[in-house]
């Protein structure tokens, strides 16, 4: 009789800074009731991988799951995968971070379920060829990744059924590729199907190996598949049918795969992840180029032959794609960086700070949770409440590190030109106790990140609207009303259509939301422009009209006894006119204000009649709640809330405050204004289909000016943060 041997995996996944009722929703329709249904078939051998994120979790509310996972690891029906406790991307990581939150999820496992992993979880399956060498000393002896990636190093799918050694600097490390036939049949196509498959692979020796792993997620909480799992008994027809063929299906473990079947070979494997993520990470016209060639070889019945050739970007370019996402990772590393640091010459018998050093480890790992470094079928980076989570941890682990350098002391401050985040261009970075300020010389001398470090917060995080290679299929979707044929229910056939094939929207008539950004969503972005420029030129960047100071400036530090500045001066010419602006920015160590006096003189022959203004971007999250407000001194303000658009006139004094965090974000005017704001919002995937993001609101202060030639014009703006609401 043919057999074949087969190794299951689950992972399950929640984000750094998820909201707690998606928490809920996950144990209730997946990771409790899969538990549940996996304990009637004792039989079924399954290894499971939590995240350390939920993990936390589950064992400050939900104890007795982890109770039920000792029990079954107990009994040999499960086994413990480990990985990175907070799911980083490991390659783009320290090593000395690799190692640690290794350890820390291997010892979390130990102490509360009695084993301690074999294998690693790699987040995203994104595969670099240095890794086996952090993985060995790491006490990892295999992990799990695609077929794909083994077809990238030229092997055809017949040599698949089995797993592969690999090596780093004689650090060798065991791979299982999974197959990607099963992780679209399971759960989404008839059990038969998946039974059949393994059937056509089994053979007479019976070493043959089929490896399926993926998300839990899967399994109750992508749309429409808690119905479709556990309603309509999906799961536990599959366990039946996987007992019934107990007699040629051999359900193993990864580790017992291991020492029962020998490896098929060695394999060196290139970078790479799931192809999904590969086609994510390109630009967008290779996005399409992508998609319209996979098409026609699919037409042209080719792929089968060819698609290995095929694959898209590669994991890193994230960082080139969203540059939001670059600038969190590399202040991620800068922290890593400062704190390896000042871990070397610690006394460790200096109790307190060895925690101070430990509580900010923690806080730094858990910035490095993947999930807003990148986007694909998911929200990722767009997710702003995801964003804030990951900038918090990584100032919680700031403001300890500070205490740490220095003290109690409220007057400290340090000021760095640095290519912050690996460009090729400088950036000035002023850091004080309350504050840190961040501008970017290349782009006008625009301010890009404002920490208040209080909460702690990026009032700045305002992510900038961008084109994506799939808001094609949102505008197909409303021209031809898919919406209606795409409802996600089953069909005749008892399957379910996978998250990657759905096209839903959240809201009606979203395509005429799309609006690109010429600009980053900086703040202190300085424009000039005429009578014919309205509120909607800025909102739908439409931006023929305005002259706007983003390139190059000239910047040096100012440093007094109590203050340090930062000024930019520029130059620039609108039509025949030439104009010279300089942005003075000044921070007072131990205070939450930032000024920015500005001076424009008219360099030109003649009379300069023109409106100038700036782009403040600030975010506090939540665009529509009642405790998210806008207010301004002497205006009947009937529409407070962030999301709203339109103007005011005569502002000298006006703010945006967070009740929730008790944040009062105060702008003050020197000369009175009027105030043009917009919500900045984004369209973007998500499990549950296309959906509007808030992310931020564009404040404009603006002013007519007049000037003679030599005439000078001089602005001053206080930004002043406070608790007081």
């Amino acid at each position: 009789m043919k057999t074949i041997n087969l190794a299951l995996g689950i992972h399950n996944h929640q984000p750094v800074g998820n909201f707690d009722f998606v928490f809920e929703e996950a144990y209730a329709k997946a990771y409790k009731p899969f538990l549940e249904i996996l304990k009637l078939f004792p039989s079924v051998k399954i290894g499971m991988h939590y995240t350390g994120i939920i993990f936390d979790w589950i064992d400050r509310t939900y104890p007795e799951l982890i109770d039920e996972l000792r029990l079954l690891a107990d009994r040999g029906q499960i086994e413990m995968i480990g990985g990175g406790f907070y799911e980083p991307i490991m390659p783009v990581i320290p090593d000395y971070d690799k190692l640690g939150q290794i350890e820390k999820l291997n010892r979390f496992i130990h102490e509360k379920i009695g084993v301690i992993p074999r294998g690693t979880w790699m987040a995203e399956r994104v595969w670099e060829p240095h890794l086996p060498q952090t993985l060995a000393e790491a006490g990892m002896r295999y992990t799990i990744l695609d077929d794909t990636h083994f077809q990238y190093a030229g092997l055809q799918e017949n040599e698949l059924f089995g797993y592969y050694v690999t090596e780093e600097l004689g650090f060798s490390v065991n791979l299982f590729p999974i197959s990607k036939k099963l992780r679209y049949t399971i759960p989404f196509q008839d059990p038969e199907k998946t039974i059949a498959y393994l059937r056509e692979h089994a053979t007479e020796d019976g070493n043959a190996l089929a490896v399926f792993a993926d998300d839990g997620e899967k399994f109750g909480i992508w749309p429409g598949t808690y119905e479709h799992v556990y309603t309509n008994q999906w799961l536990e027809k599959f366990f039946s049918l996987l007992e019934k063929n107990s007699d040629w299906i051999r359900i193993i473990h990864f580790s017992e795969a291991i020492e029962t079947i020998k490896p098929l070979g060695t394999v060196y494997l290139p970078t790479a992840s799931y192809s999904e993520m590969q086609h994510w990470a390109l630009p967008v016209k290779s996005y399409r180029d992508y998609e319209q060639f996979e098409n026609d070889l699919k037409q042209n019945k080719l792929i089968d032959q060819y698609g290995i050739f095929v694959r898209g970007g590669f994991w890193r370019n994230f960082f080139v794609k969203y540059p939001e996402a670059n600038r969190m990772h590399k202040k991620m590393l800068r922290i890593s960086r400062r704190l390896h640091q000042l871990q070397a010459p610690a006394n460790p018998d200096d109790e307190e700070i060895a925690d101070m050093i430990h509580t900010a480890q923690n806080h730094l790992w858990a910035s490095q949770c993947n999930c807003p470094y990148w986007h694909g079928v998911f929200g990722g980076i767009y997710l702003n409440n995801i964003r804030y989570a990951l900038y918090k941890e990584m100032l919680l682990a700031e403001k300890f590190l500070d205490v740490i350098d220095h003290g109690s002391s409220i007057a400290w401050h340090t000021v760095e030109q640095t290519d912050f985040d690996a460009d090729g261009s400088q950036e000035i970075l002023i850091e004080t106790p309350k504050l840190n300020v961040f501008f970017d010389s290349e782009r006008g001398g625009t301010l890009f990140e404002l920490d208040y470090k209080e909460i702690p917060m990026n009032l700045a995080d305002v992510l900038m609207r961008r084109e994506e290679g799939y808001h094609e299929k949102l505008i197909e979707f409303h021209r031809q009303e898919e919406a209606k044929k795409t409802e996600t229910k089953e069909n005749d056939s008892g399957e379910i259509a996978s998250i990657h094939d759905l096209v839903l929207s959240k809201e009606k008539n979203l395509h005429e939301l799309l609006i690109n950004d010429s600009y980053r969503r900086h703040s202190f972005i300085d424009s000039f422009w005429n009578d014919d420029v309205t509120l909607d030129c800025f909102y739908k960047n439409e931006r023929e009209n305005i002259v706007t100071m983003y390139g190059p400036c000239a910047s040096d530090i100012l440093k007094k006894e109590k203050t340090l500045s930062v000024r930019y001066t520029s130059a620039i010419r609108m039509g025949d006119q030439d104009v010279n602006l300089s942005k003075i920015y000044t921070v007072e160590p131990g205070t939450s204000i930032l000024n920015v006096a500005y001076e424009i003189m008219n360099a030109s022959g003649k009379i300069l009649n023109t409106f100038f203004g700036t782009e403040i971007n600030l975010t506090l999250l939540a665009g529509d709640a009642d405790d998210r407000y806008y207010y301004a001194d002497g205006v009947n303000v009937t529409d407070k809330k962030l999301r709203s658009k339109g103007e005011w006139e005569h502002v000298e004094r006006m703010g945006l405050v967070d009740g929730w965090q008790r944040i009062n974000i105060q702008l003050n005017y020197d000369r009175e204004t009027r105030v043009w704001r917009y919500p900045v919002e984004t369209i973007s995937l998500s499990e549950e289909g296309f959906e509007r993001v808030y992310q931020g609101s564009c404040i404009i202060p603006f002013w007519n000016l007049r000037l003679n030639s030599g005439e000078r014009w001089k602005l001053n703006i206080q930004l002043s943060l406070s608790r007081e609401i």
